[in-house]
């Protein structure tokens, strides 16, 4: 039984020469390019590609509308919870009067 023999230069020389025709006659036995099916797949390329920017910027309209409709209801919630407008001295008195007489008619 023979040991390994590392391959020399001769022999490197000759695989890639092997490799280098078998990659040509692979190449050279490829059918010709279908210039209609060419077309074909381009247009169906730009559908996809026009189909995947609608539904972006559906969504990013969708979520422009959600931030609208949130920021709305924020604005809503903080005019309910505003505290009444400041009453003048006198019916901040007269409120204070109504509260003492209250509470003393409470005791």
């Amino acid at each position: 039984m023979r040991g390994y023999r590392e391959p020399g230069f001769q022999d490197r020389v000759a695989a890639a020469k092997d490799a280098k025709t078998k990659a040509l006659e692979k190449l050279k036995a490829k059918p010709p390019v279908d210039e209609a099916e060419q077309a074909e797949k381009l247009a169906n390329r730009l559908a996809k590609e026009a189909a995947a920017r609608e539904r972006r910027e559906a969504t990013l309209q969708a979520r422009e509308d959600t931030e609208a409709a949130r920021k709305a209801e924020i604005e809503q919630a903080a005019e309910a919870a505003l505290p009444p407008p400041v009453a003048s001295e006198a019916e901040r008195k007269a409120a204070r009067d109504a509260r003492y007489a209250a509470r003393k008619a409470r005791k």
